[in-house]
This record gives structure tokens, sequence and C-alpha cells, in this order.
């Protein structure tokens, strides 16, 4: 239910900032339209916990993990497709949604990874055409017999590799057939949870086995106005502490060679190392990224994204380098600990206020300021910034988006919790 008094005053304290802003040379108005025109990639899997729908008894593997035991979680893929369709009424803009291979509808047909094909996401297809949603797709390296020795694509079995570059080779064709059926690319990601527990003798022979594998999953081109390719790094995991075959500079390495796509996930590095100083310096040789975010705690736990340095500092990075065309930003994490739409719904929200200060900067003036040496006005004008309003901006795009302003997000949510959530058994 609209309140106009309420709406009337955040449009009045939206004109006070728009004319704050411009004391400083901002636009407030170009910032919103810029801010439309940003997709965030969800991520499924934050819905049903990772499991996907090969089995009602799937559990998880490759070192992934979820606590809690939330209730409502999705069993079925109409659930998810309902759970997100309330979550994206909850988020302003347009976005996109990223899936995993498990959550194929084989249509109570049992198929294995390597049998996946476009027929089994065509009801995904679809839901995206009727909501205006781009898809991006990851194959399933993880929770599967032929992944329990702890290694896929960089296993020294010739035959897990196989089955592993099988299984990445129909992904990709998914990938293109999402793309051609949405018109927008769809960014395939391959993460691999590879590695080992204690120290290894032979680090390079994994990974020479990895790069080999996807030299053949990579062969095919796909025309990338249907496909992209990216390729993503982890630090360490549960069960490869002391190796990860996949690491950052492995795949850097190959994404700069073989003109890939590379994955910066925030939670894949050491806790005091932040993806967005990285930024600046793989554009100068990669032609696009794609950034999972997420917030590790300590380690790569995936936790919700809050609006903390670490998502402010990657926002400003992508908007001062005028790189939104050059990276793709989804999330990714997965907590069964609290309501999976508030986890999702928080995340986003979170994420798109970070990319909002960073729009709101008076870029061309502190540009000027740095190449003339003026360090003093810069730093005055980086101060003064954040104690700017930018939250009656904010408040004033939800409402211009018709999404719930403030809070208000929480009383939908309980809503569909009592509604819909509380009787999922």
């Amino acid at each position: 239910m609209t309140d106009p008094i309420r709406n009337q005053k955040i449009r009045d304290a939206y004109q006070f900032a728009k004319a704050r802003y411009a004391e400083l040379g901002v636009d407030t108005d170009v910032a919103l339209t810029t801010l439309q025109s940003i997709p965030l990639s969800l991520h499924c899997w934050q819905g049903d916990d990772v499991r996907g729908f090969e089995s009602p008894d799937a559990d998880l593997g490759g070192g992934l993990a979820t606590t809690g035991n939330y209730p409502g979680r999705a069993r079925t893929a109409d659930e998810l497709r309902q759970d997100l369709d309330q979550t994206y009424a909850l988020i302003p803009g347009d976005h996109r949604l990223s899936l995993h291979a498990i959550y194929a509808e084989p249509g109570g047909q049992k198929i294995d990874r390597t049998e996946i094909k476009p027929q089994h996401f065509e009801k995904w297809v679809t839901w995206a055409k009727q909501n205006n949603h781009g898809l991006d797709f990851n194959p399933t390296l993880f929770s599967h017999p032929i992944a329990d020795s702890g290694f896929t694509l960089s296993s020294n079995d010739k035959n897990v590799r196989d089955f592993w570059v099988e299984h990445c080779i129909a992904s990709r064709k998914i990938g293109e057939y999402f793309g051609k059926e949405l018109g927008t690319p769809c960014v395939t990601n391959i993460w691999i949870p590879d590695g080992y527990k204690d120290t290894p003798f032979d680090r390079q022979a994994p990974r020479r086995y990895l790069k080999d594998a996807l030299d053949q999953i990579l062969k095919e081109r796909i025309d990338p106005k249907f496909n992209l390719d990216s390729v993503e790094s982890k630090l360490f995991g549960i069960g490869s502490e002391s190796y990860v075959t996949g690491s950052h500079e492995f795949y850097m390495g190959y994404a700069i060679t073989r003109k890939t796509l590379l994955t910066l996930d925030s939670g894949h590095f050491h806790p005091t190392e932040s993806i967005a100083d990285k930024i600046s310096s793989l554009l100068l040789y990669i032609d696009e990224l794609l950034l999972h975010v997420s917030r590790g705690v300590r380690w790569d736990s995936d936790h919700v994204v809050i609006f903390n340095d670490e998502v402010a500092a990657i926002a400003r990075e992508i908007v001062r380098l005028q790189a939104l065309d050059r990276i793709h930003i989804g999330l990714d994490y997965f907590d069964a600990s609290i309501n999976r739409l508030a986890a999702w719904v928080i995340g986003a929200r979170n994420t798109l206020k970070a990319l909002l200060v960073a729009l709101l900067e008076p870029a061309d003036q502190l540009h000027a300021y740095e190449r003339n040496g003026d360090f003093t006005h810069r730093l005055a004008v980086l101060e003064e910034l954040k104690a700017m309003p930018w939250q009656s901006v904010w408040d004033f795009y939800c409402l211009s988006n018709d999404v719930p302003i403030g809070m208000d997000f929480m009383a939908v949510i309980d809503g569909y919790e009592e509604k819909a959530l509380s009787k999922r058994i």
C-alpha cells in the first residue's frame, strides 16, 4: 500500500540530495540512469542450498558446505522460480540469473552430467523470457561420484578428465542456447574443486592436465554474441587446504593466453587480500572479467554480502575505470541459517548501493586533482563524499522502480514466509 505523504517526502529529500551533489559537479539523474542499466546475476543456489534437482537427497561435495536449516528451502524448480519472482520484485532494476548444471529439469528421466542438453533447461528459458532475465551458466564439477577423489579436470585418471571435459562441453552448448534464445550473452563459468589436503610432491602435473582439459573444452569456437567463457580460481577449500590446482596465477595466465574471461570471487583469496586491487591491472591484459561478489569471514565462507569497505572498493574500481561494459557482476553465497529470500535481497541491494555511491563521485574533478598533483583537494573531496546524502538518492531509486523502500522489503518477505515458505516440510 502506497503512502503519498511519505513518497512526497522521499521526492523532496531527493531534490535536496540532488542539489548537494550538484555542488560537487555530480548529476544524480545520470547516476541513476547508469545504475538502472547494470544487471546483477543472482545465483540460483542460494534458494535451495546448492542441492539442485538431480536427487532429492543430494549431498554437497568438493569442499562445499551450507550452514543452517532455516525452513522453506525450495524443493523443486517451480518453487525456486516462485521464490526468485518474489526476490526480483524487491530489487530495483532488471537482473539476471546464474544457473548450475544440476538445476536441469529432465522431466523425471535420469541423466548424467555428460547428457545435459538445452531441452533440459527449456522451462528456465521460458521463465527468463517472461521476466526479462538474462541467464548465465556453470558446469557442476562437484557433488558427483566421479568427483569423489577430489579431482576432476586435473585428475591423473584420463577417464575422469574425459568425463568432466564432456560435461563442460555440454555446458557451453547450453550457454550458447541461452544466448541465442534470450538475445544476451551467457557467461559460462568453469570452477573446479581440485586439490590436495596435504602438501603434494608434484605441483605442476595436475596443472598440465587442467590446461590440456580446458583446451579441449574450449576448442570449438562459440560466437561471443551468445556465450562467453570464464575460468575461476580459488585459494583453498575444505579438503584442498594445501594445494589447489586452479590457482589465481594458473587461471590468470590461462585467461590472458586463451582470451577467456577471468572470474574473481571476493571470497577466494586471502582474507586480507581484496579483489578490488586486482581489477585495474587485469583489465590491461584481459578484455572482460566476471566478479562473484561474496563475503568471506576468515576464509571463503560465502556469507551474505553486506555494504562494507570491500564491496565499496570493488564498486569504486569498476566505476572509476569506466569498466561497466567489461565487467559482469554476479553474486555467490549460500546461507541456510536465515530466510533465503532475505539473503538474496539484502546482498543484491547492498551491491547496488555500493555501485550507486561509486557513481555519485565527481570523477572528472578527482581525476584533475590527481593529474595536477593536488592531493589536498583530492583528500578533501573524498572525505566530504562520505557524509553526502546518498541514502536519499537510493530511496528515490527504489521509489522510481516501484520496489520497497528502507526496511519495507522485510514485511513482504515475512508475509511470503507465512504464506509459502512455512508450508514446505
